[in-house]
């Protein structure tokens, strides 16, 4: 088996995997998809909202925010910890957009992969203010915990090689999300191997 890294940025990374089993390299293929954790807002508690979006496609909106992601700090914590994040737009005499980068968290590792992702556009003498909670998830629990836009795995000119391309939402770097997926592949196995060796 071998790996080589042929297209690499911040964003997006291109593997070419040689001698893997198609089965073992589609199975990488989803858990790269929806399989890392990542932090995502699930839910969130409106204090004032006058603008035109009601609660709920607010709440919907803001969920969909991608969150940058410390998995190595997250492990030292509970998987069920909370990170708070505030929005207070305050009153302007003028129209406004109220945007990602204007979110508030208690912890400045884990922020918008943007500031610049609209959220809702405020009318002169409209208000909004709410308090967001994240928490690590998976993406096959709700897609807003999706750790990467697009995974692919196409064939190349040799049947034994194909190409594993992972393009990040931004909130883990892509080659994280590949090493992860390796480990957490690994600990599915052997978590498989375990439980079929206890059977009589």
């Amino acid at each position: 088996m071998s790996l080589e890294i042929i297209n690499a940025n911040e964003q997006k990374v291109s593997v070419k995997i040689k001698g893997v089993p198609l089965q073992y390299a589609n199975a990488l293929r989803r858990i790269c998809l929806n399989g890392v954790p990542v932090y995502a807002i699930e839910s969130i508690d409106v204090l004032e909202n006058s603008s035109v979006l009601a609660d709920e496609g607010l709440a919907h909106r803001v969920g969909l925010i991608p969150l940058k992601t410390d998995l190595e700090a997250s492990k030292q914590g509970n998987e069920s910890d909370k990170i708070m994040l505030t929005l207070d737009s305050g009153v302007f005499d003028e129209t406004r957009t109220i945007l990602s980068g204007d979110l508030k968290s208690q912890d400045d590792s884990i922020i918008p992969t943007s500031n610049d992702i609209p959220i809702v556009t405020l009318a002169p003498g409209q208000s909004l203010k709410f308090e967001a909670y994240a928490r690590l998830g998976k993406g096959t629990e709700h897609a807003r915990w999706n750790s990467a836009n697009i995974v692919t795995l196409t064939e190349s000119e040799k049947d034994d090689e194909r190409v594993l391309t992972v393009e990040s939402t931004g909130a883990l770097d892509p080659k994280h999300i590949i090493l992860s997926s390796v480990e957490q592949l690994s600990n599915r196995l052997s978590e498989f191997k375990t439980i079929m060796s206890e059977i009589k």
